[in-house]
């Protein structure tokens, strides 16, 4: 099999997987069910007039929320990357792509991540996984990915665990900050540091921020579990108990988003990992955030259709307007200052 059906087989596993089996964290949560909001009954506002409009990058975002990186590389990318940038567009809201590392070595699968014709005014993000800074990638290729797709700035995701758990991982992330600064200092748009599902810790966060980038996607634990993902696809039954074993790792998004403010209290957070509808939206936003990133719901409309991509926008923006309306927070700024958010006793 050549590199370019390896990876195209790779990327067409994920988006099966993701789909088609249960890769949850079998008990690690997000957190997010251990606070509340205090209900106003008297809000004063009118729920019509709520705004949930906010600006990040310099780009107008109609609701705080980004369709988190998910695919791109294959047919089957391609049109699920069509839905979801069509329905951005439509809604306003940002979208981020899939690691391009297949479209920089095989640029016959460039049109696979290439959505700016469809989304022409949206906050778009272009990615590629920070670990490649130590195999021969540089800021030219970071450039080239960012040019590639017309992005508003770029997502390095750094995926430790991932590469420790596939056979084909890459493992060595020594002195991978110094080359994640570089980039930051030669790129002429922004650099987002994203995990992919196990949690920034407050010293990661404040290495990020020491480092030059522009933003953090914490991606907590709580959703999709990439270290199940990848026992999916093992090759063998070591390989499998391997990353089985990881199943429950890492930071739950709470967890996360509370250490990132800490390490990096001057940057934009955007919050994911297992949110699930806006009310988890909101809850992120009033503990630090400044927007939310979901995948999992939007990949599994997308791969129906853009109606369906638009149906879970809707109701995610319905569901933060009604739960910013019950605690008398007419605006994204509101929310973030909020004193109506309360945590359970542990």
């Amino acid at each position: 099999m050549s590199l370019a059906a390896g990876t195209e087989r790779r990327k067409a596993d994920h988006i099966r997987i993701n789909l088609e089996e249960d890769v949850q964290f079998p008990r690690l949560t997000t957190g997010l069910e251990r606070y509340r909001f205090i209900h106003q009954a008297l809000p004063e506002l009118n729920l019509n007039e709520v705004d949930l409009s906010t600006t990040l990058f310099g780009k107008r975002l109609r609701a705080p929320l980004l369709i988190s990186s998910m695919t791109g590389g294959t047919e089957a990318a391609r049109n699920i990357n069509y839905n979801l940038a069509q329905a951005a567009q439509a809604a306003g809201i940002a979208m981020g792509l899939g690691s391009q590392r297949a479209a920089i070595e095989h640029p016959e699968l460039a049109s696979t991540y290439q959505v700016r014709h469809l989304a022409p005014d949206i906050l778009l993000l272009a990615n590629l996984g920070a670990v490649q800074l130590n195999y021969g990638y540089g800021p030219d290729h970071c450039r080239r990915a960012v040019e590639m797709v017309g992005a508003d700035a770029l997502i390095l995701h750094l995926n430790a665990l991932q590469e420790a758990v596939q056979p084909e991982g890459d493992g060595n992330w020594k002195g991978l900050l110094r080359r994640i600064e570089t980039v930051c200092r030669a790129l002429p748009v922004p650099v987002i540091a994203k995990e992919v599902g196990w949690g920034l810790s407050e010293q990661a966060a404040r290495q990020l921020a020491e480092a030059g980038v522009a933003a953090l996607d914490v991606a907590g634990a709580g959703g999709t579990s990439w270290s199940e993902v990848e026992a999916r696809r093992a090759p063998t039954e070591l390989h499998r108990r391997i990353a089985t074993s990881f199943a429950d790792w890492g930071l739950s998004t709470a967890e996360t988003l509370l250490m990132a403010r800490k390490g990096a209290p001057d940057l934009p957070l955007i919050a994911s990992g297992g949110l699930r509808d806006g009310i988890d939206v909101a809850k992120c936003i009033a503990l630090g955030a400044s927007a939310a990133g979901m995948a999992g719901p939007f990949l599994k409309a997308a791969a129906v259709s853009t109606e369906a991509v638009t149906e879970v926008i809707t109701e995610l923006t319905q569901e933060l307007r009604i739960a910013m309306f019950c605690i008398g927070a007419g605006t994204i700024a509101e929310l973030q200052a909020t004193p109506f958010l309360s945590k359970d006793a542990a």
